[in-house]
């Protein structure tokens, strides 16, 4: 447990956790809905600071990231908690947790640092649960793994607040962003949020700097219509840009946290989203199974070929500038 940097307090006595766009005003022995920040007598304190639950070095394709630092491995760490409750979770066991968090052993971000270090990852991943609900901790690590010549990379919702994303800019490296719908009825019903100050994070990283891919969870009778994945991947070729490579990512219902009734998505669906992702100009789609490549969009040529969506490059024909060693088209990847 850690005192809480993201809040103030409100005239009515309250106090305000700032730290995502749900901005919850608390009053005492009160927690946010993310159930991991709690007014304890007046101040706000981080129930989850160094309970790292989960610890793995995985590939970074895994994140999924493919276009950042290809074929290497990050190490993965997550707290738990989630500022979502989406009923598809997948990790929600650690996402959903309602044990005593302060029962949880501690882990020092440093540790978590000398364990990437240790296991040759030259990288580090805030990631199974939302980082944004455990900033403090994960700022922590990543000026320490900064400091350590480590990448950073968050795995992420997007629904932090301006002050959080402003916050862990200048240490994040690569963020992929879930993009679960363009309705924000289904962000409403399935995920107890809203869709916009999604899509405003979406703009603002695409702005900074900072390595950006989407996924999109294609949800059967949710979120795999074609009419609103032809509004997402215009959004994302329109206002983001055309190379932002795009994750469709099928649905299992026998991993889902409440919804086990609803089928498995359809191979059908998936070559659905790829075609629509190609009619919108996007240039990098990841659809599995089937489209786990890396194709140039000038030549054509395979420039990464992958056996999995999960694992790393079989080949790759990469200039030493992350370009086709084709024909030298930049490609957005950061080796």
């Amino acid at each position: 447990m850690r005192a809480a940097d993201f809040c103030h307090e409100t005239p009515d006595g309250k106090i305000q956790c700032d730290l995502c766009r749900h901005f919850c005003r608390l009053l005492p022995a009160r927690s946010g809905i993310c159930r991991v920040r709690r007014n304890i007598d007046g101040r706000l304190f981080s129930l989850n600071y160094g309970a790292a639950v989960s610890q793995s070095a995985d590939p970074v394709e895994k994140k999924p990231l493919h276009h950042f630092m290809p074929g290497s491995r990050t190490w993965s760490f997550g707290a738990p908690g989630c500022n979502f409750t989406c009923a598809n979770c997948q990790n929600w066991q650690i996402s959903q947790m309602t044990s005593d968090l302060t029962d949880l052993p501690f882990t020092a971000p440093d540790t978590l640092v000398d364990n990437a270090l240790h296991s040759g990852c030259p990288s580090i991943s805030c990631t199974y649960t939302e980082p944004t609900i455990f900033a403090e901790y994960a700022i922590e690590v990543m000026k320490l793994a900064r400091a350590a010549g480590l990448k950073t990379i968050w795995v992420s919702n997007g629904y932090m607040s301006p002050l959080c994303l402003d916050t862990i800019g200048p240490w994040l490296d690569a963020i992929n962003v879930d993009l679960k719908s363009m309705d924000d009825a289904f962000y409403r019903r399935l995920c107890c949020a809203r869709v916009e100050p999604v899509l405003d994070n979406l703009r603002r990283i695409s702005r900074s700097g900072i390595h950006l891919e989407i996924t999109t969870l294609l949800i059967p009778g949710h979120s795999d219509s074609p009419a609103m994945l032809e509004r997402l991947t215009g959004f994302i070729a329109g206002e983001l840009g055309h190379s932002i490579p795009w994750h469709a990512t099928p649905f299992y219902p026998n991993i889902s946290w409440k919804m086990q009734d609803t089928p498995a998505t359809p191979a059908s669906s998936i070559e659905r989203a790829w075609t629509i992702g190609r009619k919108a100009g996007l240039y990098y789609i990841y659809c599995r199974p089937g489209h786990n490549d890396t194709i140039c969009p000038h030549c054509g040529k395979t420039v990464i070929e992958r056996t999995s969506w999960s694992s790393g490059p079989e080949t790759m024909r990469l200039d030493v500038n992350g370009n086709c060693e084709y024909c030298h088209t930049p490609l957005s990847i950061k080796l």
